[in-house]
This record gives C-alpha cells, structure tokens and sequence, in this order.
C-alpha cells in the first residue's frame, strides 16, 4: 500500500501504545512496503480477508491440538478485521471469524478451548463469548476485564456503586457452553475501561475518576497506600493505564517498607478478599505467578536496556524461590497469603452453589461500600458479601434472608454468622460466603 492508505486508515485508529510503539503502520525500505503494526514493528497484523491466511490459522491451531494443547489463546481478537473509517475493532467479521475458527476444531478437536483476549468495554465484550447468532458456538473463555477493573476501582474508593450497577447493568447472569476467566492481575497493565455513562451513574466524573485511579496506583495520590506506574500516558486522549502486582497495588510493598505491622495485615486482607471474590464470582479463577505469596514490584527491570522501556515489566519478575521457600514458615507473610489462598481454593472446591450451572445475581444492599451477588442453585442459594470500606459496616439480614440465606453459615470462615438487632456485620476487608 501506499503512504495515503496507511494515512487515510490512522485517521479514525487509536494508538495502543504511543509511548514505545507509536502509530498503527511501520514501512519497510527494503520491501517498499507499508506493513500494518498495530502492538509493534514486530508484531505484523494478519490480513483476514485473505482465506490463505485463515487456512493456516487452522492449521496450526489443529497442530497444537493434537499435540495435546487443552486451550488456545486467541491474543487481540478485537483488532482482527480492519474497516477504513472505524476504530477497526471488535467488528461485525471478527465474531463471523471466530465462529468459524471455533467450527473446524469442533469438528476435529472438540474439546479443544477458545480462550478470546479482548480487553474492551463491557458492550464489546459480552459478544465474544458468544451472542445471537453466535451464542454457545464462539470463545468458551474470556478475561473479565471489568471484574478486575471494578475491583481496584473499589478497593480506592472504598466505594461500590459504580462497581454494582457495572456488573449489574452490563453482564448476563450466564452464558451458553462459556465462562469467565475472572482474575485481579495478568501479565498486562490495567486499562481504566470506566466508561463516561457508567461513571454518571455513579454519581461520578468519568475522566476524574480515570485520573484519580491512574494517580492513585502510581501511588501519587494522597494517602494511597499502593505502588505501581503510570503506563502508556496519552495526553492527545487522556488515556493513562496502570502498572504493578497484585501485592504491591493491595499495598504490601509500602507497608512492608514502613515496617508497618497493621498496614501489612490491611494488605494481606485486600489480597484475600480479591482472591475470594473471583474464586466466588462464576467462572475459572486465575493465579497469576506469584501472587499466592505475595510477591512485589520488581523495580530492577529499570536498569535492563532491553526492558526499560516497557513498565509492564514491574510486575513480571522471575520467580522469587528463597521468598517461595517462606510459604513453609508459620507466621511470614508468605505463608499467610498462601495458606489463605490455599483454604479459599478448598472452600470454592468444596462449594457446590459455585458450579459452573448456576448464574451470578449482582445484589444491591444500598450499604456504602459493600458488594454482594448471590449464586442460586437447586440446593439452595450462596451470598457472597464483601466489604470494600475502611470501617465495619452492618448488613440488613432481611435483604440477606430475600436473596436466599437461611441457614447462616459462612462457609468461606467455617462458622455461624449470628444476625444481632436485625444486622450482620463486617470488619474492613471482611469477606462471608453465606448459605
């Protein structure tokens, strides 16, 4: 193509990363060619509209199969088809493609999983896991960006209702032959898909509230309590994402810096209420590597010239193996998220309202800083109850009792929750799956 295709194209595309990689196109001297390179110069886009091309995806993806490849990750489903005056992103095409991909390995590979990366807003996201015409016959998994999301957005704030009526307003309560892969970090940064609608609902400035995550996480913000950076800054459209480990955004590294004991146990409770509400919430839950002990930034990744430039490898360190080695020793901090993690993975297990069969109903208990959702179930329902706040805060048992709690029992803490004047309540951090 010529230089007027590539120009005429940028027009209406967005940058993913206009700090290392800018632009959407890279042109190549020795071939005279324009090549389209939406990540990097190294990444070359596929032209799908090519069936040659679809042909050898095919290929491969049954190669991997039947080396006995369980799931195959579909990276950056959205950026697949390409149309002159759009975003080029998540359009009509890619769901037509992706049905068809997932056809030919039905038919040679049939349990082979399609898991579609798309990190986009939450009306994108629902389609690639199946909608219409598509459903129960495109991705089987897909990260539940928002979850995450909503999650650090909370945990900020203190605050749930924009947290409530995203999760509520937006998602269905199940899905056809897919699930979510529900998680709290990855590998990438955290894009503050907080829409400028969500926000008004809430009561909130979308941009402000954009502003004031990103700020808060670099640990710029008065009185945060997490560490991380600023990533991929663009002051053209005001985008700025976020950098760090699960640890060190719950606030692990400033306290451990601080030598503070009671700032330490704060982080330690945000960690395991993250972790139980995915484990909770519908879905595979996923383990990023390292977070079941606790690991940190890794600030050296600044002085590697080949990584320098890229902050996303704050939070993909080696692993640390004398810091695994602690898991063992009663009382460190190591152990204590670990055994954590370890007892809310056996209490998931052990949890039949958390099937994959029984839907997700997102509850409003109109109590500032609380998010619940129940998981109903022939045996009867679970309620899941979380507190964001910095303070105790007391729940209606009535609202509990309407949403399916009768026996009083959280089965998450193994003990009997006693209502008191009507009223259960929960301690910061505090985290009950009632049945």
């Amino acid at each position: 193509m010529t230089a007027a295709t590539p120009e005429a194209y940028a027009r209406t595309l967005v940058e993913v990363f206009p700090a290392h990689a800018p632009g959407n196109f890279t042109f190549y001297p020795d071939m005279g060619k324009w090549v389209w390179t939406t990540f990097n110069e190294h990444q070359w886009d596929l032209n799908w509209s090519n069936p040659q091309v679809f042909l050898e995806i095919v290929k491969i993806m049954l190669f991997l199969a039947n080396r006995g490849v369980a799931v195959v990750r579909l990276d950056a489903v959205a950026f697949m088809w390409k149309r002159m005056g759009t975003r080029c992103q998540n359009e009509p095409e890619v769901h037509q493609l992706l049905q068809a991909l997932r056809a030919a390995s039905r038919v040679v590979a049939p349990a082979l999983i399609h898991k579609e990366e798309a990190i986009v807003a939450p009306k994108d996201l629902i389609p690639y896991l199946g909608q219409g015409r598509h459903t129960g016959r495109e991705g089987n998994l897909a990260y539940h960006n928002s979850l995450m999301v909503q999650f650090w957005s909370a945990l900020a704030t203190r605050e749930t209702r924009l947290m409530t009526h995203v999760l509520k307003s937006h998602f269905p309560r199940s899905f056809v032959n897919a699930t979510w892969g529900t998680y709290l970090r990855c590998h990438d940064d955290i894009g503050w898909a907080i829409t400028d609608e969500d926000a008004s609902a809430a009561g909130i400035s979308g941009a402000a509230h954009r502003n004031f995550l990103a700020d808060f996480y670099a640990g710029s913000f008065p009185g945060s309590f997490a560490r991380g950076g600023e990533f991929q800054s663009n002051p053209g459209t005001g985008d700025r994402r976020s950098n760090g480990s699960c640890a060190s955004l719950c606030g692990l590294e400033s306290a451990i810096a601080a030598g503070d004991p009671a700032a330490i146990d704060a982080a330690i409770h945000r960690i395991l209420m993250g972790h139980a509400l995915v484990a909770s919430f519908g879905g595979i839950p996923l383990i990023y590597m390292g977070d079941e002990i606790g690991i940190t930034n890794d600030h050296g990744y600044e002085s590697d010239p080949n990584l320098a430039h890229d902050g996303r490898w704050m939070h993909r360190p080696m692993m640390d193996w004398s810091r695994a080695a602690r898991r063992r020793e009663a009382g460190s901090i190591e152990n204590r998220i670990y055994t954590g993690l370890r007892r809310i993975i056996e209490k998931r297990r052990a949890t039949p309202q958390i099937h994959a069969a029984n839907p997700v109903d997102i509850l409003d208990l109109d109590v500032d800083g609380i998010f619940a959702f129940a998981r109903p179930s022939p045996t009867g329902s679970l309620v899941c109850v979380f507190n964001f706040a910095e303070q105790w805060r007391s729940i209606d048992s009535a609202r509990l009792s309407q949403a399916g709690v009768t026996q009083w029992y959280d089965t998450l803490g193994e003990a009997h929750v006693h209502p008191q004047d009507g009223s259960i309540a929960l301690p910061p951090q505090g985290r009950v799956w009632l049945t």
